[in-house]
C-alpha cells in the first residue's frame, strides 16, 4: 500500500500519524524463524541484508508472518537514517563482515499484513497495529516504531524536522491495507521533495571531471506514459562514485536518444545515451515547466520499477 503526496489532514482524531523513514520499503515473510525481504517491485532484497534474515528467530513463538516495513541505514551516534549511508549496501548482494560491520542496519515496521498464513489486510489500521504490538518486536535490528493520534501534525513536522528525519505519514485509524495501491486513506508530507528519476544519458565533464559525466540527463513518465526530459543533475557524487557510476553508463549506451519526446536541441547535440535501465532518487527544490530547480543525486533506486519515476507535480 501507498501514500499519496499532501498536507496532513486536520481532524487528528480520525488518523495517526507515522514519522517518514529514508530506506527501503521491504516486506518481510518470516517463517519458521527465517526471513526475506522483497522491494515493492517483488526484488528479493535478502542476499543483501543477511544480518536481518535472522532477527526473528526466537522471537514469535513459531508465528510466521508477513511485516511491512523500512530498511534503513542509522548514522552513528545520532540514529537518524541515513539514505546515502544505506546505498553502500543496496548493491552489494553478498556482503563481507567488514561492510556488515562498518553499515549497519535496522528493520523498522510498521504494518502486519498475516499471521500463520491468515491475511489481516481487512482489519483497520488500528487493530492490524495492535496485533503489531502484540508481537513485540524490540531488537538492536528491528523495532516497531510507535505512531501518534489526537496529536497536531504540524507539531509532528516540528519533531522530524528537529530530528533530521523524512517527514511524516497520516494514516487513517479505519483503513484497510488496500495492497498495490496509492490510497488518499494514507498521506505523506515529506521534509522536502525527492522524487525518481531515469536515467537517460549523461553530458562531457570538464577540468577535473574531464573523461567522465559533469551532469546526468533525467527522465520520466508524464501522464501519457511518454518519458519525457525533467533536466539535468550535476551534484550529489564523490569522484570515487562518478568514476563507478561512470562505468555503468558505458556498459548501456545507446545511439540514440530515448526520450519519447525530442528533448532540446542543445542538450541533443552534447548528450551521449544510454537505455533506460537506471532508476535514481532525486532530491529538488521545485518542479517547473522546464524541469526540476536545484536537484541533487541521492542514489541509484534498483529496488524501483521504471514507471514509478513520474514527471512530479509543479510546485
Amino acid at each position: 500500500m501507498l501514500a499519496v503526496s499532501g498536507r496532513p489532514p486536520a481532524d487528528t482524531g480520525l488518523w495517526a500519524i507515522e514519522m517518514k523513514w529514508d530506506g527501503i520499503r521491504a516486506i518481510g515473510r518470516s517463517v519458521g524463524g527465517e526471513c526475506r525481504f522483497y522491494s515493492r517491485n517483488n526484488r528479493d532484497l535478502s542476499g543483501s541484508f543477511p544480518d536481518l534474515t535472522t532477527i526473528f528467530a526466537e522471537l514469535l513463538d513459531g508465528r510466521d508472518v508477513i511485516l511491512d516495513g523500512e530498511i534503513v541505514a542509522p548514522e552513528p551516534g545520532t540514529g537518524v537514517p541515513s539514505f546515502r549511508r544505506l546505498q553502500h549496501r543496496m548493491h552489494v548482494v553478498n556482503p563481507n563482515a567488514e561492510l556488515l560491520r562498518e553499515i549497519r542496519v535496522q528493520y523498522l515496521i510498521f504494518d502486519l499484513l498475516a499471521v500463520n498464513g491468515e491475511s489481516i489486510m481487512s482489519l483497520p489500521y488500528f487493530e492490524r497495529r495492535a496485533r503489531l504490538d502484540e508481537l513485540a518486536i524490540d531488537l538492536p535490528l528491528a523495532s516497531t516504531p510507535p505512531y501518534y493520534s489526537n496529536v497536531d501534525a504540524n507539531t509532528m513536522l516540528d519533531v522530524a524536522r528537529d530530528h533530521g528525519l523524512e517527514g511524516i505519514i497520516s494514516k487513517r485509524l479505519d483503513s484497510t491495507y488496500q495492497a498495490g495501491r496509492r490510497s488518499p486513506a494514507w498521506i505523506k508530507t515529506p521534509l522536502r521533495r525527492t522524487t525518481e528519476v531515469v536515467v537517460a544519458g549523461w553530458l562531457p565533464g570538464n577540468g577535473r571531471y574531464s573523461g567522465i559525466f559533469g551532469s546526468l540527463v533525467m527522465g520520466a513518465y508524464d501522464d501519457a506514459g511518454r518519458l519525457v526530459h525533467i533536466g539535468n543533475v550535476g551534484t550529489g557524487w564523490t569522484m570515487r562514485d562518478r568514476k563507478a557510476l561512470q562505468l555503468r553508463l558505458n556498459e548501456i549506451a545507446r545511439p540514440d536518444s530515448p526520450f519519447d519526446i525530442p528533448p532540446p536541441r542543445p542538450l541533443a547535440a552534447m548528450a551521449h545515451w544510454v537505455e533506460p535501465e537506471l532508476v535514481a532518487d532525486i532530491e529538488f527544490r521545485e518542479a517547473s515547466p522546464d524541469g526540476l530547480r536545484h536537484p541533487s543525486w541521492r542514489g541509484l533506486r534498483p529496488d524501483k520499477s521504471l514507471r514509478e519515476a513520474r514527471v512530479p507535480d509543479l510546485g
